[in-house]
This record gives C-alpha cells, sequence and structure tokens, in this order.
C-alpha cells in the first residue's frame, strides 16, 4: 500500500471550548505523514489564538464567509495527494485516519465516509435528547440502517476534489452535499474508523443549531419550505415532543421539541423572506 501525505482540513468559527481536543486527537494518529490544517473562518472567540498555540498545526484565516468557503480556502494550501474533511468539535480514535483513508490508498474508491460516529457528550440531557429526536439510536449520530454509500466525504483524493472546483459556497447546512453531486458518485463507507462528535448540549446550541439545519435547498423550492413549516408548526410540535416524552419516558422531550421545532421555523422563514443562508 502507498504511503501518501494526508491533508486534514478543519474549519473553524468560534470553537473555542473544542478545538485544542480536536487537534490533540489528531496529532496522537498512528498515520503519517499527516498535514493538519484550520481554516480560521472570522472567530470573534479564542479559536484562533489556541490553534496558534499548538505545534504542528498549519494555521489559514479568512473573513465569516462559511463552512464551504473555509474548506475551500484549506485545500489550496494542502499539499496531501489525499484530503480529510473534520469539523473542530470531532475527537478520532488514534486509528482513525488510517482506517477512513485505507480504502483510497488501495486504490478501492476515490472517497470515503465513516458510518461509525458517536456522539462524544451524550452524557449530556439535551445532547442525549438530540439524537434520540432524529431518530437515532442513543449515543449514535446515523441512523442503524445507514447505506454503505451517502453524499457527504470525509477524505478524498485531492485531484477529484480539484477537478470540480470543490465544494459550492452559500448552500448552508447541506453544503458539504455539493461535492459528491458535482462529481456525480458518493462516499463509500471504510470499516472501523471510529470518531466521537458532539451535540448541541444547551438550549441556545439547540436553537441555534434547528435553525441553521432548516436554512438548507428544499425539494419543490417555496412549496418545500411550506410544507416544512407545516411539519415543525406548533401543533404538530406539541404532539411529536408529547409522543417522545411517552416513548422515551423523558418529560423534557416536550420543551426540547418545541424549541427545535421554533429553530427550524426562524430557519425556514429567514429563508423564505430575506434568501439569505447563516454562514
Amino acid at each position: 500500500m502507498n504511503v501518501q501525505l494526508i491533508s486534514v482540513i478543519i474549519p473553524a468559527y468560534n470553537e473555542e471550548r473544542d478545538i485544542s481536543h480536536c487537534l490533540e486527537s489528531l496529532k496522537l494518529q498512528t498515520y503519517h505523514p499527516l498535514e493538519i490544517i484550520v481554516v480560521d473562518d472570522g472567530s470573534t472567540d479564542k479559536s484562533l489564538k489556541i490553534a496558534s498555540s499548538l505545534r504542528g498545526i498549519r494555521l489559514v484565516k479568512q473573513e465569516h464567509l462559511g463552512p464551504a468557503q473555509a474548506r475551500n480556502k484549506g485545500v489550496k494550501k494542502a499539499k496531501g495527494e489525499i484530503l480529510a474533511f473534520v469539523d473542530a468539535d470531532m475527537t478520532f480514535e488514534k486509528h482513525f485516519i488510517d482506517k477512513l483513508t485505507k480504502p483510497i490508498r488501495e486504490g478501492k474508491s476515490i472517497g470515503t465516509f465513516s458510518k461509525e460516529e458517536y456522539v462524544a457528550n451524550n452524557n449530556e440531557r439535551w445532547a442525549r435528547l438530540w439524537s434520540l429526536n432524529r431518530g437515532f439510536r442513543e449515543g449514535r449520530m446515523h441512523p442503524t440502517s445507514q447505506s454503505d454509500r451517502q453524499k457527504v466525504f470525509r477524505a478524498i483524493l485531492k485531484k477529484d476534489f480539484d477537478s470540480v472546483g470543490g465544494f459550492t459556497p452559500g448552500v448552508g447546512y447541506t453544503d458539504d452535499w455539493t461535492l459528491s453531486q458535482k462529481l456525480g458518485e458518493q462516499a463509500v463507507a471504510a470499516e472501523a474508523a471510529v470518531f466521537f462528535h458532539r451535540n448541541p448540549q444547551t438550549l441556545s446550541e439547540v436553537f441555534a443549531q434547528s435553525r441553521w439545519m432548516a436554512q438548507r435547498p428544499y425539494k419543490l423550492g417555496i412549496i418545500g419550505m411550506l410544507l416544512a413549516l407545516l411539519r415543525v408548526s406548533f401543533p404538530i410540535s406539541l404532539m411529536v415532543g408529547v409522543a417522545k416524552a411517552i416513548r422515551y419516558r423523558t418529560p423534557a422531550f416536550v420543551p426540547f421539541r418545541l424549541l427545535t421545532d421554533w429553530g427550524q421555523t426562524v430557519g425556514i422563514s429567514r429563508l423564505l423572506m430575506l434568501r439569505r443562508r447563516v454562514k
């Protein structure tokens, strides 16, 4: 198997709580050579200061333009033949990069993702409810029936990334789907690539994440947005919240569901009225 330089690209916007854990986790990876690139997306907290204080990290700065443009800018600075895209609130089992990129290095695929994504903060009440609310098994970030192919590339050959011009900016929550759409193919699952991702764990984070996730392209355009608003309307939100509270024996599911659906309502309404997405 060829040994290839792998460039890990990390967009970071106000990630002072998590970014040091992410970077230290990457520095403990068993795979080498590894290039770690942090793209500070106009942070207003201590993210930039923390990242710059750690040795062995390449730092790139830009104004706040969103994760798609941050990843694209990181790739322009990357020297690796293989790119890996991770978030600043992730941590990794020490063999993660090795396992994630193995099918690419063996010439079996141009890009991969991992099903082995777990909730890093499942001990927090709202973080636990976040996964359950999305229909996932407790402690998991994806459904157990997840396909062996998906639209989001966690790693990809740089030449294939460059061939389509990278991610399309300005799409919102689903900007990381755009690479698959432009390539006309999906990432394949890499075995045993274990990593952890933090769910929203405060009510303010739950609201902000829900609002951001709602600002994405919808099938049927405006009609799709109106149908989505109906699904998160107060009566339906309340009924679903009560049903889930009974199912999981957790009364807190009622206010949690109301808040997440209110966040989606605000996000969709912003799209309808302003035709603009949060970066």
